[in-house]
């Protein structure tokens, strides 16, 4: 009985094995015939919410434009807030804390994108 068991998991390995190559004989055939694909790249839409402010001493603006007037100075690196919306070159952020300058916090205002730079998340493996 023991012979037979043996002689079935043989007849069934063979069979695989068999397979298998038959299986690896037809690989390079049928890549030949799949064109060349370039690596799928994708690019993730950035979610951070905090965006910090990179100019020296920029004007925290009561709408998006210039001729709109200053709530105070934000400073580079010290201050940060969350965008609430955007209007053109302009994002209307909400101050994480209180300024450097000390406008309070949770005040909204307007800041052109040249001066401000939305954080980046780093996954470190």
């Amino acid at each position: 009985m023991q012979t037979k068991a043996i002689g079935r998991a043989g007849v069934a390995v063979a069979a695989i094995a068999m397979g298998a190559a038959a299986t690896l004989a037809a690989a390079p055939a049928a890549l030949a015939s799949t064109p060349a694909q370039a690596p799928t790249t994708f690019a993730a839409k950035n979610t951070c919410p905090t965006w910090s402010v990179t100019g020296k001493a920029v004007n925290f603006r009561s709408g998006p434009g210039t001729g709109y007037g200053s709530k105070g100075l934000l400073h580079r690196w010290d201050d940060s807030g969350t965008k609430v919306s955007s209007s053109g070159s302009w994002v209307k952020i909400k101050l994480d804390h209180k300024s450097k300058t000390g406008i309070k916090k949770g005040t909204t205002g307007w800041v052109h994108k040249k001066y401000i730079q939305q954080c980046v998340y780093t996954q470190l493996d």
